[in-house]
């Protein structure tokens, strides 16, 4: 019996057309949440970037899976906290320089930026954030930060040389123009399984949403892995079921399938 749902954001409980929740998911999580399943959010955004779920829906979810993974928390209780590898940060900022590379570097407070071009502000129009320009930083403060992933704006084809001039790490793309760099180790599973062992449920009892390619692994994870329709094949082919996508109810017809709802 299924018990534990986590969500990613983006193109999953959130479309990029309309930008908020469909109606159907909405009333979908409610209906959960009386139905004593668990709900958690397991997104590549920091915690200072899902503050927005509040506007988009009157409902506190029982966990948060940030950064990939790489900070879990339940209410005030931090149950994981994995930064970058110690030098990765000094490692990549020289490439990125040559390269002329954008690059996101990721802290539990914001989300900042080395350089502004094109596919930044593809990104920021996409994602609905205004003026990228106050988000850049300079090198000191970069290397002062305590960084938890990388979001350089490079391609599918561009992303061995990039992981060429760091280590420890791996990439988790979810969009063509950027990916997420994380610890080697990381990814949204390790988010997963924490939060499971701290409500003391089995990852049997687990399903997970998911359209990225920095979901497939937690779809691969859970007992029940669904791809949004929205999703590129890749992640379609690792998923147990392809349901719709975001925009035409995706999430509750999915849980019509499997009986929950």
């Amino acid at each position: 019996m299924i018990k534990a749902i986590f969500f990613d954001i983006d193109g999953t409980l959130v479309s990029f057309q309309s930008h908020r929740i469909p109606e159907s998911t909405q009333k979908a999580l409610h209906a959960l949440r009386q139905k004593g399943i668990l709900l958690f959010i397991a997104t590549g955004r920091p915690p200072c970037n899902i503050t927005f779920l509040k506007e988009l829906i009157d409902l506190e979810f029982d966990g948060y899976v940030t950064l990939n993974g790489q900070y879990c928390f339940v209410g005030d209780t931090l149950l994981r906290d994995e930064a970058l590898p110690d030098g990765v940060v000094a490692d990549i900022l020289p490439y990125l320089k040559r390269a002329n590379i954008a690059c996101n570097f990721l802290t539990l407070e914001e989300d900042f930026l080395n350089l502004i071009n094109d596919r930044v502000r593809d990104q920021a129009a996409m994602l609905k954030f205004e003026n990228p320009e106050s988000r850049l930083r300079d090198e000191a403060y970069t290397l002062s930060q305590k960084v938890y992933q990388l979001a350089p704006f490079i391609h599918e084809d561009e992303e061995a040389e990039f992981l060429r001039h760091i280590s420890g790490c791996k990439a988790a793309r979810w969009h063509p123009d950027f990916t997420d760099i994380i610890p080697a180790g990381g990814g949204k599973p390790r988010g997963m399984d924490v939060m499971l062992t701290h409500f003391g449920l089995t990852l049997s009892q687990s399903m997970a949403f998911g359209d990225g390619g920095n979901d497939m692994d937690m779809l691969v994870h859970a007992a029940t892995g669904v791809a949004m329709g929205n999703a590129v094949d890749k992640i379609k082919a690792a998923a147990d079921y392809v349901t719709d996508t975001v925009d035409d109810d995706g999430i509750l017809k999915a849980l019509v399938h499997f009986g929950i709802l």
